[in-house]
């Protein structure tokens, strides 16, 4: 495992999952919302952020976090290791929510300053039909990789605890 991919829908846990994952193993972990969204929100342009997609993946060793579809395959071809947090919906909304309780008026962990946490319909109405719409999609694209590559899929908060219990701390955080 030195090229991971974490998909998943909002709140499905990927950001806190990859930092955990990226603490235990010694990969380096990037937030493709750090990435992409500058202060104000402000989305990075498309043919700049195809550039760092693909200079990104050429990296030997990573763990990336997020979606973004238009660039998902870039990640899916150059990844050895795709980790799905396929979570119920009624656990990513609350999530999602208790984020922006956490956070309000201020930048996540995850994030860049400037952007405070915010919740929008748009994206609500995405998570609210993520099983319906986006996740047969992925499913079909995760079913067409390439032999060698690895895709574990995770269905619940118990099962990312013993999937991480199962991953050996390497590096100075070994005891």
């Amino acid at each position: 495992m030195n090229k991971v991919i974490v998909i998943g829908s909002g709140g499905a846990g990927k950001s806190t999952f990859s930092r955990q994952l990226g603490e235990r193993t010694g990969l380096p972990v990037f937030h493709l919302d750090a990435l992409n969204w500058r202060p104000g929100w402000v989305a990075t342009p498309k043919d700049e952020w195809d550039e760092l997609m693909n200079k990104l993946v050429r990296n030997e060793a990573w763990i990336i976090d997020g979606n973004y579809g238009r660039t998902l395959d870039t990640r899916l071809q150059a990844a050895d290791t795709i980790i799905f947090l396929d979570m119920p919906t009624s656990l990513c909304m609350y999530r999602v929510i208790k984020r922006r309780v956490m956070y309000h008026g201020r930048t996540r962990p995850d994030l860049n300053e400037g952007c405070p946490e915010r919740l929008d319909l748009g994206f609500i109405r995405w998570i609210w039909s993520y099983r319906r719409t986006s996740r047969p999609a992925l499913l079909n694209r995760l079913a067409l990789l390439k032999e060698g590559q690895t895709v574990i899929i995770l269905r619940s908060p118990r099962e990312v605890r013993s999937y991480l219990e199962q991953i050996p701390v390497v590096g100075r955080n070994a005891l």
